[in-house]
């Protein structure tokens, strides 16, 4: 099992650094079951790059359903699916958070559109918000003080304003390599009030349309994220390491308000300077 916990540290290291420099400011016990954690979420969260017809990515999908589901399946030669079911069994974490978020995922393997501005806030829920939450559950039970009366309601009150601010600036910073994958997250309604079509988004055209769409989407992650800095006072101070992330959500805004189909981010020291910032301010983000 700690090959498989180990391979699940350099899956998160290598796909996702920003929650993996997160993941260190947690206590020892705790840190292998984030990175298990984050681990399956990259494994989900790549599966339409990984195939090449959305059937395949479905039955990928459906084999983690099925697996987190209870069914009974052989993981020893799916190191990440083996260190999910031990953190799982461990910390006594739920299964229909992960089952949402995987179906929440298969969204990305079609070039549908997302409808409304409201299923953009459902999908960064179920993405973003499970990991805050269920990470923050992992830390609550990491060998410290039982769990007070409370607790996870206060996780809950800011785990979804996490996740839709930070689910909303990552759509936003992969806006351009999205669009040209066909793959548009900006909801129809939004493009529809700023009278923006698809056609327009996939032959990169720049309008002041677009611009104020990708506006709107900026001040809505922004009024997200304020929710959350307000709901991270009340936390449990041993949850930090799971939100860590979402104090990069302000970086990654004023970065992306630039030229739409711009390659534009906030470089790595920059980012690791914010999350040790916000690790020593915490709980102010």
């Amino acid at each position: 099992m700690q090959d498989a916990y180990g391979h699940c540290e350099a899956l998160v290291r290598a796909a996702d650094k920003d929650r993996y420099l997160a993941g260190l400011f947690a206590p020892a016990p705790a840190r292998r079951h984030l990175y298990a954690l984050y681990a399956f979420a990259v494994e989900i969260a790549r599966v339409r790059e990984a195939v090449r017809e959305p059937a395949a990515g479905e039955i990928r999908l459906q084999w983690w359903r099925d697996a987190v589901g209870g069914e009974r399946i052989e993981a020893a030669g799916n190191p990440v699916a083996a260190a999910l079911f031990d953190t799982v069994a461990q910390c006594a974490l739920p299964s229909e958070p992960l089952i949402r978020l995987i179906d929440a995922h298969g969204f990305d393997l079609y070039d549908d559109a997302m409808a409304s501005l409201a299923e953009l806030d459902a999908y960064a829920e179920a993405t973003a918000g499970t990991l805050f939450a269920l990470g923050a559950s992992i830390l609550v039970g990491a060998g410290g003080p039982p769990a007070r009366v409370g607790e996870a309601a206060r996780i809950a009150a800011a785990a979804r304003p996490a996740g839709i601010a930070y689910g909303v600036a990552q759509r936003l910073r992969t806006f351009p390599r999205d669009a040209a994958r066909r793959k548009i997250f900006v909801p129809n309604d939004v493009l529809a009030r700023h009278r923006v079509t698809r056609e327009e988004i996939e032959a990169r055209q720049d309008s002041t349309g677009l611009r104020a769409a990708l506006a709107q989407l900026r001040d809505h992650a922004r009024s997200a994220f304020a929710e959350f800095a307000s709901a991270a006072r009340a936390l449990p101070e041993r949850t930090a390491p799971a939100f860590l992330v979402a104090a990069l959500v302000p970086l990654v805004l004023a970065a992306r308000d630039a030229e739409p189909f711009a390659a534009a981010d906030v470089p790595r020291w920059r980012r690791q300077w914010a999350l040790w910032w916000a690790a020593r301010r915490w709980p102010k983000v």
